[in-house]
This record gives C-alpha cells, sequence and structure tokens, in this order.
C-alpha cells in the first residue's frame, strides 16, 4: 500500500478523526468485570475496557484504569479481586454495573446478580457467571508517560489462585471458548463482539514456537 493509503496522526497532537481510533484498532479487547471490596466490607462491580492475561506460570491477569476508582481503591485496600467473564446473556446487566450508583447502592443488586463467596479471598464472584478467577493484587501502580511522568491512570495485576468453570463449557478435557458466548470490547462508544462457534478456527502453532509447550496441552 502507497502512503497516501494511510491516515497518520501523533496521539500528542490530535487524531483528526470523529471518534479516538485507538481502542477500536487494538480490539476485540476482553471485559475485565471486576468485583472487589474495600476494607469496610462495602462491594464493588465493574467493568474494565483494558484487561487482559499476562503469564502462564503463575498464572497472572490484569487490568487498567483511567482513573482512581473504587475498583482500584478497594484492590489497594485489600488486595484481591475477582475478575467474572461477560457472556452474551450478561451484557446488558454488565453495563448497567458501569453506571455511576449513589453511596451506598451496590452494583450486584442494582444489576439483579448474585454474589456467591469466595473460597480463597473474601470477594464474591458474580453467580451468573459461567467462569471466574478469585485473584491476589502483586502489583498496583500508576503509569507514567515516555518521559516519566506520572499519568492519570492505575495498572492492576493479580495472580490468579482459584478457577471457576460451568462444567458445559468443557468438552473431552478442553475449555470451549465459543460455547459461553462471550463478549468482547470494541470501540467507540458502545461496540462489542460476540465469539461464536462459526467464526472459530484452528491455526496450528509452529514447531518450537512455544517456550513452554506444556501449557498448551497436547
Amino acid at each position: 500500500m502507497d502512503q497516501a493509503d494511510f491516515h497518520y496522526y501523533e496521539p500528542s497532537k490530535g487524531h483528526g478523526l470523529r471518534h479516538n481510533p485507538f481502542n477500536a484498532i487494538i480490539a476485540p479487547r476482553p471485559i475485565g468485570w471486576i468485583s472487589s471490596r474495600n476494607a469496610a466490607g462495602r462491594l464493588n462491580l465493574a467493568p474494565y475496557s483494558f484487561f487482559n492475561a499476562f503469564l502462564y506460570d503463575p498464572p497472572i491477569i490484569g487490568f487498567s484504569s483511567i482513573s482512581w476508582k473504587d475498583t482500584v481503591k478497594n484492590v489497594s485496600e485489600t488486595r484481591e479481586f475477582v475478575w467474572n467473564l461477560v457472556t452474551m446473556d450478561l451484557g446488558e446487566r454488565m453495563n448497567v454495573t458501569a453506571t455511576p450508583l449513589d453511596h451506598g447502592v451496590s452494583e450486584f443488586e442494582a444489576a439483579g446478580l448474585t454474589p456467591i463467596p469466595g473460597r480463597h479471598v473474601a470477594v464474591p464472584r458474580v453467580g451468573e457467571s459461567r467462569a471466574a478467577m478469585e485473584c491476589k493484587v502483586v502489583d498496583v501502580s500508576q503509569l507514567a508517560n515516555a518521559r516519566g511522568e506520572k499519568v492519570e491512570g492505575w495498572f492492576v495485576l493479580g495472580e490468579v489462585v482459584a478457577v471457576y468453570i460451568d462444567k458445559a463449557l468443557i468438552e473431552d478435557g478442553v475449555y470451549n471458548t465459543a460455547l459461553a458466548r462471550p463478549i468482547l470490547r470494541a470501540g467507540r462508544g458502545g461496540d462489542y463482539l460476540e465469539v461464536r462457534t462459526e467464526n472459530m478456527f484452528e491455526m496450528k502453532r509452529p514447531p518450537g514456537s512455544s517456550s513452554k509447550p506444556e501449557f498448551h496441552g497436547t
């Protein structure tokens, strides 16, 4: 392609489009539906657009918040959180938990969701979610720019200490991603994608491409 075929911009000078394309290009992204509690025991449940997995052993997942929100404050205090899988049937209720609520109002109650007590953390998972991971906080850090200046963003990493999976999603010992019909964040104001069986395909990894083949199964 010729250079003239590309829209070029430098983020510090603006993107020149009607909507910032950054999070629409880095897409789709898993949704970090994070349940937490503060030191006083009050629960919080909120979705985060910037979320992913970062390591197999120990299993580490993380999310980023663009401001010092309740979730970041909570996990900083208690050092625990739970990630809950968002599927197509839970999409609307996940969206409800993104709503700013009055002080003392529970996102679990507002969205009609069931808090199920954790086994290894004092934070509940979403009972209606078909997969969840209990986590112990590894690190909470404020992000910085290339000049080393602190910015309005916090990155949370957690070690997974317990995993819950709906047995109906496991076929012949393998978790079937598409069966759960997870939804992922795309871009713009409210774009999402749904993973369906007909859209899944397999691409064999080249021999020797994994430094830890035992993590990938047979």
